[in-house]
């Protein structure tokens, strides 16, 4: 499969910091409604995130060129810099000229307890990027991906790829505990492909009223991440594939791991590999990421990459993504 892939989603940097103590000492039943504390914190780590260009880095990783579509702040710079040097396109990229990039400030303490705050910035002006002048500039897409961002946005770009004909590929995700079951069913209905992990699954057929069945008639394929257990791969009158996840993997952080396994799926279709080699793929990015503290700090050879794809899926696999690694 040949085109552009635009991916349109969420850009943001997480500031995560760490209290040695517990915020419950500091705090005074009584006096909630007259709270003010301050918690000195050890550590301060920004690591970069985002739906868009988290799946966009892993795309840059295996050696394609996507597209990111989403909206960031004057204070874009550094992370623009970053993307680019691993192969993303950040040409498009729509800069607010009042608000910061979107971001997620969170203070945990010895007991896992948190403090978090997410700005979402210039992630609210989502809603102003057109996906029609991009295309003219980039190509017809293979897809349009549209993840968890500003909710109008995402319904825009929805509509415009119906409009226009692009194929797209819904991946709600977080928006899925805040959205209604309307706007669900307007993110999902004609999708290419679905992806969601199995709560989620379960969350879009609560939501919008509609059985198993019945989305499964609204999408062309839904891809169902099932965490240690693999993938799961269902389609109309088809049996589902089921593949497992990567082996010996030595889990330390799971945030970013379904963007990572989004990415890889992608660059295995877009090279024009099958349902099940395409989840491989993506299952053996998804170990790298999952065993390593942030959403971008992983790094592979190309042979590192294939030697773990032949371990836990088989040779032939290997053989058939080697040619598409260089």
């Amino acid at each position: 499969m040949s085109g552009s892939l635009l991916i349109a989603a969420s850009i943001a940097t997480d500031h995560l910091m760490t209290f040695r103590g517990k915020f419950a000492d500091s705090l005074v039943v009584e006096q909630l409604d007259k709270l003010s504390v301050s918690f000195l914190v050890d550590d301060l780590e920004i690591r970069r995130g985002g739906v868009a260009a988290n799946i966009c880095f892993g795309l840059g990783k295996l050696g394609l060129s996507p597209v990111l579509v989403g909206a960031v702040g004057e204070d874009f710079g550094d992370y623009r810099s970053w993307l680019e040097r691993h192969g993303v396109n950040c040409d498009h990229v729509y800069v607010s000229e009042s608000r910061h990039t979107a971001r997620f400030v969170c203070t945990t303490d010895d007991t896992m307890a948190q403090f978090a705050s997410f700005y979402p910035g210039a992630m609210s002006e989502a809603r102003l990027i057109e996906l029609t002048p991009i295309v003219k500039q980039v190509g017809d897409p293979s897809y349009v991906l549209i993840g968890a961002d500003d909710p109008d946005g995402m319904l825009r770009h929805t509509e415009e790829c119906r409009q226009h004909g692009y194929p797209f590929i819904a991946d709600p995700s977080q928006q899925l505990a805040f959205g209604s079951g309307e706007l669900i069913q307007q993110l999902v209905d004609g999708a290419a492909l679905l992806f969601s992990n199995e709560y989620e699954s379960h969350l879009i057929e609560s939501k919008t009223g509609w059985s198993a069945a019945e989305v499964l008639d609204r999408v062309g394929t839904q891809v169902t991440t099932l965490g240690a257990d693999g993938v799961r791969i269902t389609r109309r009158g088809e049996d589902p594939i089921v593949v497992p996840a990567c082996k010996n993997v030595a889990a330390v952080e799971p945030t970013g791991v379904g963007d990572a396994f989004r990415a890889a799926f992608l660059a295995a279709t877009a090279w024009g590999l099958g349902l099940e080699r395409s989840a491989q793929v993506g299952c053996t990015l998804a170990a790298y990421v999952v065993e390593t503290v942030g959403t971008q700090e992983y790094s592979f050879t190309s042979q590192q990459f294939l030697d773990r794809l032949s371990e836990s899926y088989g040779t032939e696999a290997a053989a058939e993504v080697a040619p598409h690694l260089g």
